[in-house]
């Protein structure tokens, strides 16, 4: 179902209000599943726009779940039918987190996997022995198909990792050529999470691991500055209700200390951040305490100061993952709904132009 609505202003006084146009990729109870979350969006460079979700059993973060697919070659306006990526009978496989190499065309998605009958919780706290894989697939032709799934746990984690989860969102590839994943992991003997990234410096044929961000990080999304250092924003749980900050001058291999940027509030969840043409864009849940309100801002200033940010769904809304498209458009996908923040999953068009000026969105 695709519907028009508008992008009302945050800034005071502001009024002037932009045309959306928005359609439900996934709902809660289609092709069998319970309902649908963590998005991840990416535009390819023949202009498909791959939406990626995780298709639940349940109502839970375990369990069976599967890595699910619709591929749109019309901007977003209209979208395949569902095509299972991932799946591993009643375990749960998850966490999309795509990226394009630029000189092969080659889309890589890593994902993490889980015995279905665990739990994140367990895991943390020692109570079973399973600990979180990573895996990877890739597609040649544009994400029609993918190849069978290879584990590349022993190349990026620890150990003595326990939980791991990768993006989610997308990954970067940077202007020499390598390609950045963020992600996140529990370690043993330490009471948070970490944010961390891996890396392909052969366009995918090997993985190796990054640095590590200070303890009490989460979930993170990372972007190329235009110096060439890498900016890593991530979810935390240190109780600022804030966005943490940090950044790397050698590629991803080590970061310095977090920052917490004060504009960038949210109610502790996952955020989408992307670069394009010199600006940051950055979406989330812009509120302290519920999901709901999902936001969009730009900086121009690479992250140092931000907009007044504009509404997308002022409702209830959580997780988002936003795409430079064609023509100078930018595009959202995002959970939402109307009495909670996963009864779907939409995708919005709006102009990246529209969006950084104004006093809406500049």
């Amino acid at each position: 179902m695709t519907r028009r609505n508008f992008v009302g202003a945050v800034a005071a006084g502001a009024v002037r209000r932009e045309p959306v146009e928005t359609t439900d990729v996934f709902r809660a109870g289609d092709n069998g599943y319970n309902n649908f979350r963590i998005p991840a969006l990416l535009a390819t460079r023949k202009g498909t726009l791959l939406a990626f979700a995780e298709a639940r059993g349940a109502r839970s973060d375990s369990g069976n779940i599967d890595l699910v697919l619709k591929r749109s070659a019309d901007g977003g306006r209209t979208w395949s039918a569902l095509q299972v990526v991932a799946e591993r009978g009643a375990d749960t496989i998850g966490n999309p987190c795509p990226v394009q190499d630029r000189k092969t065309g080659r889309i890589f998605l890593p994902l993490t996997f889980n015995p279905g009958n665990v739990t994140e919780a367990q895991m943390i706290a020692r109570q079973v022995e399973a600990r979180r894989a990573v895996f990877l697939t890739w597609s040649d032709d544009d994400g029609r198909t993918w190849a069978p799934l290879q584990e590349i746990t022993a190349s990026v984690r620890k150990p003595h990792w326990t939980w791991y989860a990768t993006g989610p969102g997308v990954g970067i590839q940077t202007h020499r050529g390598r390609m950045v994943i963020p992600c996140d992991h529990y370690a043993e003997g330490t009471a948070g999470s970490i944010s961390h990234v891996f890396f392909s410096d052969d366009h995918g044929a090997t993985w190796q691991l990054g640095g590590d961000a200070p303890e009490g990080t989460n979930e993170s999304q990372v972007v190329e500055l235009r110096d060439g250092s890498l900016m890593l924003n991530m979810r935390s749980f240190r109780g600022k209700n804030r966005r943490g900050v940090s950044r790397s001058t050698d590629g991803g291999k080590t970061w310095g200390p977090v920052e917490w940027d004060a504009t960038l509030m949210e109610p502790v969840c996952q955020a989408s951040l992307i670069a394009r043409d010199g600006l940051l864009y950055f979406s989330n849940p812009a509120t302290l305490d519920k999901r709901e309100r999902l936001t969009v801002r730009v900086s121009r200033d690479e992250g140092r100061t931000w907009s007044g940010g504009s509404v997308l769904h002022s409702g209830p809304a959580a997780y988002s993952c936003l795409a430079a498209l064609k023509g100078k458009q930018l595009g959202c996908l995002y959970e939402c709904g109307a009495a909670g923040p996963y009864e779907r999953i939409a995708f919005a068009r709006f102009s990246a132009a529209s969006v950084a000026s104004g006093v809406s969105l500049g």
